[in-house]
């Protein structure tokens, strides 16, 4: 059992001001990583597969990126459940993935100013910085510091994640959940 210290509070608070419906940090032990979300990829049921620089194949080796997330020691996972008018409401997920990334992102600042800056922080499919991804003109990434990969490109079992993290997967009928997490290793013995 860890302890959950200061800084651990501290972080779970801060997401949850971002605007995330729920924060959890947890071992990376409990974290369970499947290569076979790599397939999913690769069957491109999302139409950017090899056309975005932090979505496969482009974003790595499978096995590299799973043990680049098993080097750290604990990930603050973080969901936002969002109402959807029906089942359908395509128009009201993409906003929903589009309010979402903004918690990602500013997440990045906070643990910067925190000092910690062995972190890895991934979030919902598709980075969505760019409104066109360099990669579909050939070019390299525009904002490399600011690029975010999917838990799923790096082959986290986003459902199992939730659940042990204390979270529900799926949160009712007429609802989008995305997550985001950050693997890291406090600094300085932040632990």
């Amino acid at each position: 059992m860890i302890r959950i210290n200061k800084i651990a509070k501290e972080l779970e608070s801060a997401v949850l001001d971002l605007g995330a419906d729920k924060a959890k940090i947890i071992p990376i032990e409990k974290v369970e990583l499947d290569r076979s979300f790599r397939a999913m990829c690769e069957s491109n049921a999302c139409g950017v597969y090899g056309k975005c620089h932090t979505c496969p194949p482009d974003v790595g080796d499978i096995d590299e990126l799973m043990a680049e997330v098993r080097k750290y020691k604990f990930a603050l996972v973080y969901q936002r459940v969002s109402e959807l008018e029906d089942s359908y409401d395509f128009e009201g997920m993409f906003e929903a993935k589009r309010s979402f990334r903004p918690i990602s992102q500013n997440l990045r600042e906070i643990f910067r100013a925190k000092g910690i800056n062995n972190a890895l922080h991934l979030s919902v499919g598709g980075c969505g910085i760019c409104p066109i991804c360099a990669k579909r003109i050939d070019s390299p990434c525009r904002f490399p510091d600011k690029a975010m990969a999917s838990l799923e490109a790096y082959g986290v079992n986003v459902s199992r994640l939730a659940a042990a993290s204390g979270m529900k997967y799926i949160n009712g009928q007429n609802t989008v959940t995305y997550f985001g997490a950050v693997f890291f290793t406090p600094e300085n013995g932040n632990e």
